[in-house]
């Protein structure tokens, strides 16, 4: 399904954004307050536009109440950050996404109307050492402090040939199992009866903690 997005400033986080969703076939606008890295998406993305985002006046011309997300991508000024952040929900803006380079940085954005906070270089930091000091999980995606996404390889003997049902990943760790990938078929809608086989690929939704207490019953 199709939807809008309007990101602003394109350092590495908004560019590789825009080129993400471009890539995804979604409809973007980007805006920037340089002229360089706007002149690079030209041919990229669907809109594009050269302005100060923290002048209430522009962000009223784009409608940005039209859009699906607002991704701001303002990292190292962090007065433009809360300030467009701010003015955007003021405009409308359904949902706002905010990068956060600090936790004090972060908090403020949440204060000003951030709809989601993204640490994008501490989150890397997080993810890079988790999958060097596990065996099995092959990918993190922080939804927050507490809660984490996960995908995890099934090479434990204990699990293979198991269904759901057996392993109760839920009662035993807090986790839920939102699909299972075996070989080239993805399953995103599993069923409690679905069995598991050696090297399928289960992605988990739940607690950080829980997803680190099944690692370690996983090493066992």
């Amino acid at each position: 399904m199709k939807k809008s997005f309007a990101v602003f400033g394109l350092g590495r986080f908004g560019e590789s954004v825009v080129r993400t969703l471009v890539a995804s076939h979604q409809d973007v606008l980007v805006v920037d307050i340089k002229e360089e890295p706007v002149n690079e998406l030209m041919d990229v993305a669907t809109q594009t536009l050269i302005a100060d985002t923290r002048d209430e006046n522009v962000l009223r011309d784009l409608n940005i109440d039209s859009f699906d997300y607002v991704i701001i991508g303002i990292g190292n000024n962090m007065e433009a950050s809360i300030l467009t952040t701010m003015l955007s929900k003021e405009q409308g803006a359904k949902k706002v996404i905010a990068k956060a380079e600090t936790s004090d940085q972060g908090r403020v954005l949440e204060r000003v109307g951030a709809d989601q906070v993204v640490f994008p270089e501490r989150d890397m930091g997080h993810s890079i050492v988790r999958k060097l000091l596990s065996n099995h999980i092959l990918n993190f995606i922080d939804l927050s402090d507490e809660y984490t996404l996960a995908a995890i390889e099934v090479t434990d003997p204990t699990f293979i040939n198991q269904n759901l049902i057996d392993l109760d990943l839920r009662q035993r760790f807090g986790l839920t199992v939102i699909a299972i990938k075996h070989a080239h078929d993805i399953n995103v809608s599993p069923k409690p009866t679905d069995m598991l086989a050696l090297h399928d690929v289960v992605t988990v939704v739940g607690p950080i903690k829980g997803v680190e207490k099944l690692d370690e019953a996983l090493k066992k």
